[in-house]
């Protein structure tokens, strides 16, 4: 009875996290039109996070605990949580700022690759064998990266594709490898809200210096300005980063990482439907098919998966976005 509670819990934990988690590309979307863009977006929705995890981890007495475990943390440790905070910077600055330059599926589906990019991290560094379903999903993943970029523009896309919108997707695929790499054994002992908390606070001090930086100074003050962005803002930082990171951590734990990695799957899914009812952007039927691929080849990398072998992921290793 427990085991079929666990399995309902983790699996509607699963679903509604890659839900939120794909309302992400039409929040960004939304939010530049609102005065928040790129950059500068990034840094509101992890200040936002971090206001709501610092609120729930207080709540729940959990502040003591998580301190005293971050200070309990080794060299290595400390060195493991640290890049994974970098990573998460990077990931969420590059990916909020190709929604603006790509059309939102292409993003999530440059984005997606990063499951045969772990695969290859992990083989190179002996963790991993390769095997005739690893060489396929990378395969499948290669040639749906080709034909997305290159089978030209559908309906309600600008022609041709911004080449720094398809360097950053792309980007946050490899920042997304490596925060998995570093993730999966470098600060178990922190509790998965407070190793959040850390890394968000680490997006809200990066993004707030790159967006000055970058000339998104105005970007930064508009909520202070105007009332318009902050519902976008709210539902981005609270709704789509906090709660959704707290859920997605929950399915880990309810259901494993291997069934929650294939109910992922949905967020770019959701994502590219959400373009395409609230912005109006579609892809070609080619670049349609190469998604399908890129995601085809993650779930074969899930499937392939041995669950009572895969390591115990107390910080979260899955979307940091």
């Amino acid at each position: 009875m427990s085991r079929d509670r666990d399995f309902l819990v983790g699996t509607a934990s699963a679903i509604v996290a890659a839900t939120l988690f794909g309302m992400l590309g039409p929040l960004a979307r939304f939010g530049a039109e609102a005065g928040v863009a790129g950059v500068a977006f990034t840094a509101w929705r992890a200040t936002l996070g971090v206001l709501f995890l610092g609120v729930l981890i207080a709540v729940r007495g959990g502040t003591r605990p998580s301190i005293a475990a971050l200070r309990g943390l080794s060299p290595k440790g400390r060195a493991s949580l640290a890049i994974a905070g970098a990573m998460g910077l990077t990931l969420n600055a590059s990916i909020f700022t190709a929604f603006g330059l790509i059309p939102i599926a292409l993003a999530l589906m440059l984005f997606y690759t990063y499951p045969a990019g772990v695969v290859v991290v992990d083989v190179l560094l002996g963790r991993e064998r390769i095997t005739t379903s690893r060489v396929l999903a990378l395969a499948l993943s290669s040639v749906g990266v080709a034909l997305v970029l290159f089978g030209g523009a559908g309906p309600g896309t600008a022609e041709g594709i911004n080449p720094l919108g398809v360097v950053l997707g792309l980007g946050a695929a490899a920042s997304q490898v490596v925060f998995v790499s570093v993730s999966r054994h470098g600060y178990r002992s922190v509790p998965s809200d407070a190793a959040t908390l850390v890394n968000l606070s680490v997006s809200v001090v990066g993004a707030t210096v790159i967006a000055i930086a970058v000339g998104q100074t105005e970007d930064l003050l508009t909520p202070f300005r105007s009332l318009d962005p902050l519902p976008i803002l709210l539902l981005a930082g609270v709704v789509a980063a906090g709660f959704s990171s707290l859920l997605f951590l929950t399915a880990i734990r309810k259901l494993g990482g291997t069934r929650t990695g294939i109910l992922m799957l949905l967020e770019p899914v959701i994502g590219a439907l959400l373009a395409g009812l609230w912005l109006g952007e579609t892809l070609g039927p080619i670049q349609f098919l190469g998604g399908a691929l890129v995601l085809l080849g993650a779930l074969v990398l899930q499937l392939r998966s041995d669950p009572e072998l895969e390591p115990v992921t107390e910080a979260g290793a899955g979307p940091a976005v």
